[in-house]
Parts: C-alpha cells; structure tokens; sequence
C-alpha cells in the first residue's frame, strides 16, 4: 500500500503517554502529567450543568458564543488595558492546541520560517512542519534559562513569518521579563514577522512576578494572536475551552482555520466560562495562591532530599536537578526507574528539546493535592534512603 503521511507515521508515542504507563504499571503516583487532581469552582461547574437544560444546545456560532466572546474581550481590557473587538477580534476553540493549530495555520504557508524556543511544547514543531513551515529553534539552557539574544536575533531572516512565543512557559515555569519581551518585540518589528502567544498559563504566575502579554508592547497589537485557556485558568482542563484574541484581519484566517478542525464547542461549556471571566478581581487576584503554595511544598522536599531546583515563576511545573543524588544515567533512564524503585513519575525535560538536550533535569507537575505531594515525597525519601544504604553497603 501507498505510504500515509511521513511526519505522522515517524511520530512516536509520547512521553506523557510512555510515563503515565509506567505510572500505572507500577501503582506509582503521577507528577507527569500537567493536570489538577481536583475539580475546578463549583459554581462555574453548576452553569455548566444548568447551561445543558436551557435548550440551547444546538451548533453555537463558529466564532463562540457571543457571551464568551464579550468576556473574552472583557478580560482583555481589565488585566491588560487591551481593546480586543469581541466580535471580530476573538475565535473560541476546542482547547488551546487547537487555537495553536488555527493560529500557525492562519499564517504559515509552506517555506516559512518559524522562530521556536526550546524547550517547547510537544505540539509546536509537528504542527509547524504539518504546515510546510521551517523550523528555526534557539534554545533557553538550564538552570538559568536566560533568552540567548544573539541566538535569537541570528534565527531571525529574509523568511522569518512568525516566533511562537510561550509564557508562563511550559516545562520551564519562566516568565518572561519586560526587558526580554522588548528584545522579542524589536526583532518582529525590524523582520516584520508575526508572533504567536500561548499564554494559557497567565494567570497563574507566583514570587512577585509579572505576567505582560507581548500583544501589549508597542507595535505588537496588530501582530500578535494571544491564546487562553479556560481549562487552565479554572482547572478545568477536560473542558478543552480555549480563545484567541487579535487583530480582525488576522483573526478572520483564526476563524477559517478553526471551521476546517473543529468548527465549534461545546455552548454549555462556552457560557460557564464566561461565566468564570466575569468573576470579580479578587478572585484572579488569589488564584495561584494555592498553587504557590503547593509549588513551595514540593520545591522544600525535594531539595531536602538532595535535588537541586530551579525557580519556576508559573505554570503548573518545577524543574529539577537530580545529578546530586549519584544516578549515572540521563533523564530518560532516570524516569524509567523512578516509578519502578520510588512510585513516582516525572517527565524527561530532554523530551522537550529536538537534538542535544541537557540530561540530568526532570519536571514535576504540583498541582496536585498537598496529601498527594507529600506522599510522592515520602517516597522519594525511602527511596533515597534506601539508594544511600546501597551504596554504603
């Protein structure tokens, strides 16, 4: 028979899939996956149920509801001072992969080239070579991950259509610094190129750090898509509810690209969310409080045990050294044994990098319940414990 397509053919399983596996396989409790143990707010969750009977649940409009999308353009204004046209200027989709989906799609034709930061998340680059679009990586290296500018400025040429740009960003917990962003922004603007957002983790930023969308810096409005993520925002992550906020002449090729892959959402789940962008500023002003809280008990315990940990200013995740503990092998070895010898399992950070990646880091995702977090912890202890007795021994 005929080949099907090459890229997705060589695509492998992922190492979400591979580590949860092993997670199941040897009872062991999952800090790889970037999901809440939890539900999120019951009363955004009871509009969601009272939204089913309300006999509106038919197709709802390609672009979102028009409440979700007035909420949309709402929140924009009130976090950012942002003025974002809700009915030209917002698109509500299936989850934030597809708004990446749709927005790469929207302005990537084949040839183009896309500045990509690594480590990056699994779903950028096959999507960007789906498109036809050329890869140009520059990589953020550990324990720092400092932007490389002069890596950075030289990715950038004559073909340069877009950089994706990720923060709070995922695996890292980076945010990214006002004096980073206009380095970033004066290089699209000399280029003329584009920028895609994902910043579906905005508001779940800690340690006095600031999340400052790139849209909002001089010249960016008019270049920029920016991406949400109410399963993020409200710890709702089965709801796959994503936007995409931006200019209407862009936002009309968001739109088409959405029609082709998914066309609509859920319009019970679309008015909850609206619902939840409506909540008072208290609220979101208290939202990663107890994110933080539970970032800081796993950062303590895990340095207690001999890992070394870098900050992670948002997101769900925690990078760690483990080099210190005497495992001779890379990440990927170390995660394959961990839920066998400790029942905890973590995530390679080299999965998040395409060639030579740094080899002795993994990520822990926190939001899980502090019960949860201190279990995974005592079993690295006994873990350790038992490791040193080894080698004693």
């Amino acid at each position: 028979m005929k080949p099907a397509n090459t890229l997705l053919s060589q695509t492998g399983t992922t190492i979400f899939t591979i580590m949860s596996a092993l997670a199941v396989r040897h009872g062991a409790i999952n800090l790889g996956q970037g999901f809440p143990d939890t539900e999120g707010p019951a009363d955004i969750v009871h509009q969601a149920a009272d939204a089913l009977l309300d006999h509106r649940n038919q197709y709802p409009p390609l672009t979102g509801l028009p409440e979700l999308r007035e909420a949309v353009a709402a929140a924009n204004k009130r976090f950012y001072g942002l003025d974002i046209d809700a009915t030209s200027g917002v698109v509500v989709t299936s989850g934030a992969t597809e708004a990446i989906t749709a927005c790469l799609m929207a302005l990537i034709n084949p040839g183009d080239e896309v500045v990509l930061i690594e480590p990056l998340y699994d779903t950028y680059l096959p999507v960007v070579k789906l498109l036809g679009g050329v890869a140009r990586l520059v990589r953020l290296e550990p324990p720092a991950w400092e932007l490389p500018r002069e890596a950075l400025a030289a990715a950038f040429g004559p073909k340069t259509k877009l950089l994706l740009l990720n923060s709070p960003m995922n695996p890292t917990g980076k945010v990214f610094t006002p004096e980073e962003l206009g380095f970033i922004a004066g290089l699209l603007l000399k280029h003329d190129a584009y920028a895609v957002c994902d910043e579906v983790y905005e508001h779940l930023v800690f340690s006095g750090a600031k999340h400052i969308p790139l849209m909002t810096l001089p010249g960016m409005a008019e270049r920029s898509l920016r991406i949400g993520s109410a399963g993020k925002t409200f710890s709702l992550t089965g709801w796959k509810v994503g936007y995409v906020s931006g200019p209407a002449a862009l936002m009309g090729l968001v739109a088409k690209a959405h029609q082709n892959l998914t066309f609509t959402t859920a319009p019970n789940l679309q008015r909850a969310v609206a619902y939840g962008l409506a909540k008072p500023d208290e609220y979101f002003a208290t939202l990663a409080d107890e994110l933080q809280l539970r970032r800081d008990l796993l950062d303590t315990g895990l340095k207690r045990l001999g890992f070394i940990t870098l900050p992670a200013q948002g997101s769900y995740f925690i990078t760690a050294d483990f080099s210190a503990l005497g495992f001779t092998g890379d990440d990927m070895e170390f995660c394959r044994m961990l839920p066998e010898q400790a029942g905890v399992a973590a995530i390679p950070v080299s999965a998040f990098y395409v060639e030579t990646p740094p080899r002795h880091y993994v990520r822990f995702a926190f939001c899980k319940q502090p019960a949860v977090l201190e279990a995974a912890l005592e079993r690295l202890a006994r873990w350790t414990a038992a490791k040193a007795l080894t080698v004693s021994a």
